[in-house]
Formats: C-alpha cells, structure tokens, sequence
C-alpha cells in the first residue's frame, strides 16, 4: 500500500470522526484483513458508525463497510502504525445495537409519507390484514414507539457478541450472536436457532428460564445466533447459500465458543437448520435436538417401516390429531401465499419489503397475528419486532432469499430424512401443520414427544414456560436425552453424579 492510499483513508477518518462527533479514545480497534487493490494489508479497524447521504470515493481509497442500502452507514477502515495492539479476525467482540440517529430520522420521514389502500366493507381479515391495524400500528411507530428504550432493554438483556466465520466457498461473514453462561459449570450448552419473521430476539423470554439452576431441573449455556441476512449478521452475496452453509455457520460458532459437544433447539426455518446439523454434525459435535416444529419431521409411515406403518394402521387418529390434519389442511390452502412467493420471486417482494416500513410492517404483523394462538400482541412488542427487520444489517430482502435456495433444491429433503440422534418434539396445535403422532417418528429416534392444549408458531415468544418445561424433561434427570452431552448434565452436582453410577 502507498504512503499516498494511508494518508487519504487517515484523513477521512479524521473528517468521519469530526462529523459523527466521536471521542477516538472510546472506539474500539479490531484486527481486520482486506483486499485493497492487488495487495492485502493487515488493517485496524476503528469501529465508527458514519452516516452518509452522498459519499464519493476513490478506488483504492478508504474502505468502508456497508450497513443499509438508503442512508447508509459504514464501518470505516483505517490504517493503524500499532500491529501489537491488533487482535485477530475471528475472534469474539462485544456487540451493542446502537442505530444511528439519521436511520430514525429516515424512518420517521417515510411512515409521514405513507399511502394506504382502501378497504372492502366489512371484510376483517379475509382479504389480509385489516386497515385499522395498520393504521393504528403506524400512528404508534410515527408518534409514540421509543426505538432507544427498546434498544436499551435489548442490550440489557441480551449480551451480544460478533465474530467472523469463514463459511465454506462463500467467504467470511460476520455472524451476531447472544452468548450467556450459566453459573453452573456443567451445564447443557444449547444452541438456539431462529426462523422467518422472527430473530435473535425469540431467546428473549426462554433466556433466564433455560440459564436458571435448580435441583429440579437442568441448567444451559446458551447460544442463540442471528442467522445469515438476519438481525444483525452479514448476508452472502453469493448464490446457493443453503442449509449445509447455516448449519456450517452455527457448528463453527460453537466450537469457537467451547462447545464441541451441544444440544440444538429450533422451529421454522430453526428446526430445518438444526435438523441439518444434526445430519452433518450428529453424534460427534450435535448430540441431540429439540424442534417445535413437527411438520418438518412428519410423513405417513410406509410399508419399509414396518412397526410405524401397523401402528399407523391399527391405531385411530386422536381428537387432537384430527384437529390438527383439519387446521394443516386450511393452512395449506389460505396461509401458503407468502411462501409461494419467497421461493419464486424474493427479489420482486424485497423491493417493498426494504424500501417501505409499511409494507414490511403488514407482511410480518399478518404473521404474528394468524399464526400464533391468540397471543395478546402489544403494539410496541410488534413494532420492535418489525424494527429489527427494518434496521437489519443486510436489509429485509436478504432474509427471504433463504426460501428460494432451499426449495429451489435438494435441501427440501431435510424434511424427511432420518437423523442420527436423538429428537424431541414439542406439538403445538396452532403451528403451521400439525401432524400424527406416528407421522412425526418416522424420521429419527423420537425420544421425547408433548402436546400442549394451545399456543402456535413462535413458541419461545408465546408459550415460553411450556417450551423450556419440555427442554428441560427431556434433558433432566431421568429424561431420554438426560447427559447425552458428556459431563455435562445440568446440575451443579454432576460431578458427583457420575462418580455414583
């Protein structure tokens, strides 16, 4: 690198700073490598957040880092004379979120320029969402929604963390995830993994309940990842990002962490990912899972599969069963729309998802509200929600791509294939199909199985004490999974344990 490239990126670090008003003695430095032109430089990244409207620049220039499209922000790259005070690429660094000021200001200016369709008398909800919610959400999200008090409860909450992982012929993503130790040292380290429209944020409510320590029950280490393209995770710009690549993603998180050896626990696109990692994985790092998802470990037993397929035969359908076939069967006609179209044409919709808070609003909260189990949604629990999508690193539209590359492909297979480990399954009747007892053990050894009287989609929001109840039978003492993880039970008296059988 010439002496000229450092001297233009150090003196529009200075502008960068001197304009966002920052104090340099409080910005952290990371160690960082990039490509900058034709050689690579190891680089000290001071990490400052830049707003920009309109910036010009130089090939070979300073480097920046790309948050959002619209008002965008940046990382910026400078050149530091100190190598000794680097740190290397892969390792962990604290993560606040922290949107900046012009990104609200942003947001505020288009939900005061919104346009709304009219509606059909007395339609409710048959046609979609019904206009006065919208109406009433946006007034909220304009008027009254403090995104800085949410802000701050996240990172209260939720101890956030970044790393780089290099993911297999796509290059090093930068992946956000929320990590929590127990105080147990032998506790069950588990992984969490979100699906669509939800977040990191799911772990939200189970985080303390599956940290907590008890003689009655075990005690986990917690990690829950933002996704690829979602939250607060850089997306691939490569095509053909599928599920071998999140599940590579989630297992190399682990390991990094410690946990060679781990639990998962998913639904929605999290259930097809950890069932992934458990075929990839299982048995040596993944040694058990836990879905609430049945649908994607459910199909009619046949005739290669003698015990399942006489039970099947001989053993009626329950009440509950039956309810859940009819329900699976109204899904499939009227709640498929939104799913025909991100595996079709993501791009097309991504427009109106990333250029308009309205109508990234409508096509989430319709979700929130027809599949959870009359859950009592409070206005400003929606709109943090949504807020997370919109102000997501990569932009509503990365998330969606997901469905186009899996039932694009082979992948959609995951959905049936047997898997090596023990499983666990949580049947809720409001989830999107809702199948047969014997259906869902088909593929794999079903180890643990509950059925609860309500709840629907987003378990971990909606019903979380009964989520982690069942976490917690079928890894606690005298449960089908309990030590499946090698010294690590979940009590503070493992050690003992052991020593007694």
């Amino acid at each position: 690198m010439t002496s000229r490239m450092k001297a233009i990126a150090i003196r529009e670090y200075h502008a960068a700073a001197a304009a966002a008003r920052l104090d340099k003695a409080k910005v952290a430095t990371i160690r960082e490598r990039r490509c900058l032109g034709n050689e690579m430089e190891t680089v000290s990244r001071y990490h400052i957040t830049v707003v920009i409207n309109t910036l010009h620049f130089k090939r070979n220039a300073a480097h920046f880092l790309v948050h959002r499209l619209q008002m965008q922000t940046f990382s910026l790259l400078v050149f530091s004379s100190h190598p000794s005070s680097l740190t290397t690429a892969s390792q962990e660094l604290p993560f606040k979120i922290s949107i900046p000021d012009d990104e609200l200001k942003l947001l505020q200016q288009k939900l005061s320029l919104i346009r709304l369709p009219d509606e059909l008398e007395g339609s409710g909800k048959k046609y979609g969402v019904p206009l006065k919610d919208i109406k009433r959400l946006v007034t909220r999200w304009r008027d009254g929604y403090d995104w800085r008090a949410q802000e701050a409860a996240l990172n209260s909450e939720l101890p956030q963390f970044t790393r780089d992982i290099d993911v297999d012929g796509f290059g090093v993503l930068n992946i956000h995830y929320v990590h929590k130790k127990s105080e147990v040292e032998g506790a069950v380290p588990l992984l969490f993994v979100h699906g669509w429209p939800g977040s990191f944020i799911e772990v939200r409510k189970i985080l303390p309940l599956l940290m907590s320590s008890s003689p009655d029950h075990p005690s986990f280490h917690v990690v829950a990842l933002s996704l690829p393209g979602y939250g607060f995770s850089e997306d691939s710009k490569k095509q053909g990002f599928r599920l071998a690549q999140y599940a590579e993603v989630a297992e190399k998180l682990m390991v990094a962490l410690g946990y060679n050896e781990y639990v998962t626990q998913g639904g929605d696109w999290g259930g097809l990912i950890t069932r992934k990692i458990a075929s990839l994985y299982g048995g040596e790092h993944s040694k058990a899972l836990h879905t609430n998802t049945p649908t994607q470990v459910g199909r009619r037993p046949t005739i290669y599969e003698p015990i399942l397929y006489f039970q099947h035969l001989v053993t009626p359908y329950t009440e509950t069963e039956k309810a859940g076939l009819k329900w699976s069967q109204w899904f499939r006609t009227k709640g498929e729309g939104y799913l025909i179209e991100h595996a079709t044409q993501p791009q097309t919709m991504g427009y109106s998802l990333t250029d308009s808070p309205v109508g990234l609003l409508a096509w989430i909260f319709e979700k929130l509200v027809n599949w959870t189990d009359e859950y009592p949604w409070e206005d400003d629990e929606v709109l943090t929600w949504i807020s997370i999508y919109w102000f997501s690193r990569a932009g509503p539209t990365a998330s969606i791509r997901i469905y186009y590359e899996v039932f694009g492909s082979s992948d959609i297979g995951m959905m049936t294939e047997r898997l090596p480990i023990p499983l666990g399954i949580s049947y809720f009747p409001a989830e999107h199909y809702c199948v047969p007892r014997h259906w869902a053990r088909t593929t794999g050894n079903v180890v643990f199985e509950s059925e609860h009287t309500s709840g629907g989609h987003f378990a971990a929001h909606e019903r979380p004490q009964e989520l982690v109840d069942d976490v917690r039978k079928m890894f606690g003492k005298g449960g089908p999974a309990f030590g499946v993880v090698p010294g690590k039970t979940g009590y503070r008296d493992y050690k003992s344990n052991s020593s007694k059988r």
